[in-house]
Order: C-alpha cells, then sequence, then structure tokens
C-alpha cells in the first residue's frame, strides 16, 4: 500500500511540474459536468463521500460496494440548444474488492448553417463530442483510490478528432466519517487523430484538492475544493472591457489582482443541508466563474449554485441551478435508482 501511494504522489508531483502554463485546450466539454448535484455544488464535488454513483465522474474513488448495481442519467440545458448530457452504471465485484462503472458524456452544439463567402445559405451541419469511460475503485482501510480510463471522440462539421484521457483520484475518510479528503488529477491524456494535420491540441488537465466537513448534531455538510492548482495563480485575467482609460496616457489600466485575489479564483465552497434520506438542499459558490461573469452595470448570479435531492419511491432525483449572467443561467437534472431494487419479493436493499 505504501508503494501505491508513493507512486500516486509521484504522479502528480511530475504532473505539477511539467504543466503547461500558457495556451488553450480542446475538449472542454470533458470540464462541464451534467449532473445536477455536482452543478449545485458550484461545479466540484470530488470529496462529496455519500453512495450517488454520479459523483465518480469527477473522482473515481468515490466509487463504492453501495453503487452496486445502480444505474444514473443527468441531462444539462446548458445555452440556446446546447444540450449535455450522461448515462453511468456500475457494478461491484466481491471476488476482487472492486467496484466498477462505466458510461458516455456527451454535448451537443446544435445546427449551425452553413454559407459561401457571398452569404448564399448551403445547407446545414452539427457538431457534437463524446466521452466514453470506464472506472474502477478499490478501498484499504480508510482509504480509496480509482482510476478512469476516457476514450475522447469529437466531430464538429467535417472536422474530427479523437483522444485519451485518465483520471486518477483518491480519498480518506476519517474513523467517525464525518470528514473526507481527496486529490484528483483529470483528464491526463492526448490526442492522437487531431483536427487538421500537425495541430495537436492540449487536453484540459486539472488538479484539485477537497475537503468535506459533516457536523455529528447538526443536519449540515461543508465543503471547499480547490482546482487547477496546476496553474497557481494563472486562472485571473485582464478584462478589456472592464479597463479604466488613464487620463495621462489614453491606455487603458489593466486591472491588477492581489495574491489573495489569485487564490480565491482556484476556490469553490459548498453547503449542503441533509434532511434524513430523502430530501437535501445544496448551495455553492464558484469564485473564478464569479469572476469571468460579472458584468459592470448590472447584477447577476454568476459563479451562485444551489440545488436539491429528492426520494421517491426507488428513485432518487436532483436539480441544479447554475448562475452565470442575467437571462443565461444552466439547469440540469439527474436521475439515479439500483437494479436490486426492482427484484421481485424485496421492498428494500
Amino acid at each position: 500500500m505504501k508503494g501505491r501511494i508513493s507512486f500516486f504522489l509521484l504522479l502528480i508531483i511530475g504532473f505539477v511540474a511539467e504543466a503547461q502554463i500558457g495556451g488553450n485546450s480542446t475538449y472542454q466539454f470533458l470540464t462541464v459536468s451534467p449532473n445536477a448535484r455536482i452543478n449545485g455544488l458550484g461545479g466540484y464535488a470530488i470529496a462529496t463521500p455519500d453512495a450517488d454513483l454520479h459523483l465518480s465522474g469527477q473522482n473515481p474513488a468515490l466509487l463504492r460496494r453501495e453503487n452496486d448495481r445502480q444505474v444514473g442519467f443527468s441531462y444539462l440545458n446548458y445555452f440556446n440548444d446546447i444540450g449535455a448530457g450522461e448515462f453511468r452504471i456500475a457494478k461491484h465485484f466481491d471476488s476482487i474488492e472492486t467496484t466498477f462503472a462505466a458510461g458516455v458524456q456527451y454535448i451537443t452544439y446544435g445546427n449551425f448553417t452553413r454559407t459561401a463567402p457571398d452569404g448564399q445559405e448551403l445547407g446545414t451541419f452539427s457538431a457534437g463530442e463524446y466521452n466514453y469511460h470506464v472506472s474502477a475503485a478499490r478501498k484499504y482501510e480508510q482509504f480509496s483510490y480509482g482510476t478512469t480510463l476516457k476514450f475522447i471522440y469529437s466531430n464538429l462539421d467535417a472536422y474530427s478528432s479523437m483522444g485519451f484521457a485518465i483520471d486518477l483520484g483518491g480519498t480518506w475518510k476519517s474513523e467517525n466519517e464525518l470528514t473526507t479528503v481527496s486529490a484528483v488529477i483529470s483528464n491526463l491524456g492526448a490526442q492522437f487523430k487531431t483536427y487538421t494535420q500537425d495541430n495537436r491540441e492540449e487536453i484540459p488537465n486539472n488538479f484539485q484538492l477537497g475537503i468535506t466537513k459533516k457536523f455529528a448534531h447538526a443536519p449540515f455538510r461543508f465543503g471547499i475544493v480547490a482546482h487547477n492548482l496546476q496553474k497557481p495563480g494563472k486562472l485571473l485575467y485582464n478584462i478589456q472591457d472592464r479597463n479604466i482609460i488613464s487620463l495621462e496616457t489614453g491606455e487603458p489600466i489593466e486591472d491588477e489582482f492581489t495574491v489573495f485575489q489569485k487564490a480565491m479564483a482556484h476556490m469553490v465552497f459548498s453547503t449542503e443541508l441533509l434532511l434524513g434520506k430523502s430530501l437535501n438542499f445544496r448551495f455553492g459558490y464558484n469564485m473564478l466563474r464569479k469572476r469571468e461573469m460579472e458584468l459592470t452595470q448590472a447584477r447577476s448570479s454568476g459563479g451562485f449554485t444551489w440545488g436539491f435531492g429528492l426520494r421517491i419511491s426507488k428513485f432518487h432525483f436532483s436539480y441544479g441551478f447554475g448562475g452565470f449572467i442575467p437571462g443565461r443561467n444552466s439547469n440540469s437534472f439527474s436521475v439515479i435508482t439500483n437494479l436490486h431494487d426492482f427484484k421481485k419479493g424485496k421492498s428494500k436493499r
């Protein structure tokens, strides 16, 4: 076990040391979770310890025995006719003490009008991207560790690309199960078929650390996730439209960020109100999204998220709201059930 932990830490150190700070990356849909619970918690939930199959989409180490035969589906109504979704199913094998999950994540961008240089309409085309994934996780005392393998396919009209990626996750839970700490490296991989010749692009890597704390005699769970730690202090950028013009030089005065602002751009805060096993409410605040979406002349809910979960009979339903800019917010819906519950003669598992 010590050897496995050391190997995992070496991977983290090597990844951070070699991370590229500048430039853009492709397959950005990998950074958008369609799950309602995750969206209600600010977009990150790598240390939420419940037996919710969807949580393994961000941290494979959260897969557990209780996910056996769970089936889940999520749908995200993004902007205009852009939609994203995910299907996931799990199976636990006692013989090897390992839980597996498999599924597909997708995003569709709707239909576009194809035109000639002179504006003549030549028909329509569509675009979509897909992530086919398989996950596995094991538990050792208070630790659990897991990995996800991804095959990525992107089709943008006549252009297509394929790639692969891997997620690595580790989780520790306290003996009283009130505190959970997780570390995740997501989307380590590369393109093996590019959209155009000799134009290989990066994949959006993300190194995250998270912690949640539940109180023994209060129905609250608080969480903090630090994301994109492979780019320390590099997430904020100058927004041109917000620049103030210098009266002396006539040039824009660029934003200057404090160390505190740079650090807080990596943070997501969340709270869950747990009202038994059938109802809970979720709230989140994403600092980076707030910064990117805020407007100078209008107040918005950018960065704020909320949602709820409700159990009805054999199904768990979830709703998540994500704030962006006025009139442009996201809504996501998820459902989970367990195939065990449909066996004859079994009213509960």
